[in-house]
């Protein structure tokens, strides 16, 4: 038997996990206790996603357990041993605003959760694949400090800087740099998983994602712009925008997109690796752009407020450059624009109910 763990199975990249590695022929086990919900309040819940999955993936069983809970990890690891050929670790508290009031809860989810999960692999399946979601918040705020040009619609980098063409690479520092207590909580497991990888040898990998986005997001005010935002375009709800004259910029990548590029790791597994994971030039918008696209396919005005206080660590401007991912798996390829991605959201918010 070949199984892939998957925690926060009900997510964004987990649900997508799921389907894409079942499709493989692998058996998938999804580990998630909906804290989405504990998080942000029940239209934010996975439950409905995780309903969907048990009922139309054949290959897939789900266990609600907490993956902080040594206990808990170390009977399914224990259990299933070295048939685990991957952990797709998806699970996290992901939102600036909420760790802030509850910053225990944020970094015993994004640290401790991590180093649990990571310790049971090299306790009982040394040799599985460890792929885990991280995010461009490692860095900070120091993105805000390259030299930004206003545009009508949007910020835009210095075509001079090294980085105008293509994005940010992973080179980029991550000290000095105010990150938010979730940046913090998130950078502590980036390490964590890095260092398993180049201390203990297990193939392990981070993908430091911009933003993530697709159908099965359950956005929410505190986190996932684009779900939300699409949301509130569809139900005619008003919607807030925070600070930089709504010109920040988001490069925006399909979860298929991205689950693909992990199976494409899985696949050719390296070491200890770290990949900036996004829409990078390929897919990217600021929020009026995002706006602009919702109004012309619901056919109707959006509804939004400015408020000029930007949440603290947030970027300003965000482009992954993926060239390093691209030279390693040279056959990985976008799937999904921009246009397709808010199109499908929109589209599938009726289906859903919430």
């Amino acid at each position: 038997m070949s199984i892939v763990v998957v925690t926060g199975s009900g997510g964004l990249i987990g649900s997508e996990a799921v389907r894409f590695f079942a499709n493989q022929g692998l058996d998938v086990i999804g580990v998630d206790n909906d804290m989405r919900r504990y998080f942000f309040g029940d239209n934010a819940s996975t439950a409905w996603n995780q309903e969907v999955l048990s009922k139309s993936v054949k290959n897939y069983m789900h266990v609600s357990a907490d993956i902080r809970d040594a206990d808990e990890m170390g009977v399914l690891f224990k259990k299933y041993g070295n048939e685990i050929k991957a952990v797709v670790h998806a699970a996290a508290q992901p939102s600036h605003d909420w760790a802030a009031q509850e910053p225990f809860t944020d970094f015993s989810v994004n640290a401790t959760g991590t180093l649990t999960l990571l310790e049971m692999c090299r306790q009982h399946c040394p040799d599985t694949v460890f792929l885990h979601l991280s995010t461009n918040k490692v860095y900070g705020d120091t993105p805000n400090h390259l030299p930004l040009i206003e545009r009508d619609t949007r910020w835009e980098l210095d075509l001079s800087h090294a980085y105008a063409e293509h994005g940010i690479d992973e080179s980029m520092s991550v000290d000095n740099s105010t990150h938010s207590i979730f940046g913090a909580s998130k950078l502590s497991g980036d390490i964590l998983v890095q260092e398993y990888g180049r201390y203990f040898g297990l193939k392990t990998a981070v993908f430091r994602g911009g933003c993530l986005t697709g159908p099965a997001h359950s956005g929410a005010k505190l986190h996932g712009f684009l779900s939300y935002l699409a949301k509130c375009a569809v139900h005619g709800d008003a919607y807030t925008v925070f600070g930089y004259k709504g010109k920040q910029v988001r490069d925006n990548i399909h979860s298929y997109d991205l689950v693909n590029a992990l199976w494409h790791f899985f696949k050719a597994p390296r070491v200890g690796e770290i990949y900036n994971m996004g829409g990078s030039r390929f897919s990217n918008c600021s929020m009026l752009e995002a706006i602009e696209i919702c109004e012309k396919h619901t056919n109707r005005p959006f509804i939004w407020e400015y408020r000029d206080d930007n949440r603290i660590g947030d970027h300003i401007w965000w482009i992954s450059d993926v060239r390093k991912f691209q030279l390693h798996f040279p056959e990985w390829q976008y799937k999904y624009s921009i246009n397709d991605i808010i199109l499908e959201i929109c589209d599938s918010v009726p289906s859903r109910g919430v």
